[in-house]
């Protein structure tokens, strides 16, 4: 199904939405969002008046946009958007270059809370790598900015994160997740490029993993780098959903302060 990819390529000043941020217009549908309002109005009414002109299909386009009162919209700044024509067969290309725009976070375990974590985090600036032991686990149909990795041993796929990747450890078992933690100390003890390390779990389970990775020969300062329990404090509750949300928060406030 043909489809118009409507990109934010730069702004000026107070904008709705940052560049990168992007939507997909189809005829009768519309995926994404480059911020609401007057804005996104009159781009969907451009994006769809593109897909009937047959002339345009090939060639990408850009608009200025000033965000005034002429647009009814008092944000003051200005947006540059591309509207550019894809099908099913831009698809691969369109998932590497989507993702590319979000920070690399390596999320271990595709159980109850990983799952609720990916369809949260497909509406997030995060690139997530979803890594796990059990290969049918994961779901055929996958957000643009995750991709999927088999891996056992599980903690084998530590050496080969992205640089800079925040790592969530949740794994259906207490041994993967000893196994992942110390992965990621050993990255960091050789390459100190691992910004942030969260493990699911109580402060009793982390008093466990801290005895068990210090017989290990991991040092106090190194264990410190490891964040346990995950989640912004204040925000209560077991479901699987709740928990991803204090947990996406935290991630996001990460982002912010890294």
């Amino acid at each position: 199904m043909p489809a118009v990819l409507v990109t934010v390529q730069d702004t000026q000043g107070s904008v709705p939405r940052e560049a990168g941020a992007w939507m997909a217009v189809f005829a009768d549908e519309v995926l994404g969002t480059i911020g609401g309002g007057h804005l996104e109005y009159q781009a969907i009414a451009r994006a769809r008046g593109r897909l009937q002109d047959l002339t345009r299909v090939s060639e990408a386009e850009t608009q200025r946009v000033a965000l005034g009162p002429s647009l009814g919209q008092c944000c003051g700044g200005v947006v540059q958007l591309r509207y550019e024509s894809v099908s099913a067969a831009d698809l691969p290309a369109l998932r590497q270059r989507l993702a590319l725009a979000g920070e690399p976070v390596a999320l271990f375990g595709g159980g109850h809370v990983g799952k609720a974590l990916v369809q949260l985090m497909a509406t997030l600036p995060f690139q997530v790598n979803w890594i796990d032991s059990r290969d049918e686990i994961f779901p055929a149909d996958l957000p643009v900015n995750v991709r999927c990795e088999h891996s056992d041993p599980v903690q084998a796929a530590v050496a080969t994160l992205a640089p800079g990747s925040r790592v969530l450890i949740m794994s259906f078992s207490h041994a993967e997740d000893l196994d992942v933690v110390a992965a990621c100390l050993r990255r960091q003890r050789e390459r100190a490029d691992l910004p942030w390390i969260g493990l699911i779990g109580s402060r009793t389970k982390w008093a466990t993993f801290r005895h068990r990775l210090a017989a290990r020969g991991f040092s106090d300062d190194e264990l410190t780098q490891v964040n346990c329990p995950i989640g912004v404090a204040g925000i209560t509750g077991k479901q699987p959903e709740v928990i991803a949300v204090a947990v996406a928060a935290q991630l996001l406030l990460v982002k912010t302060e890294g």
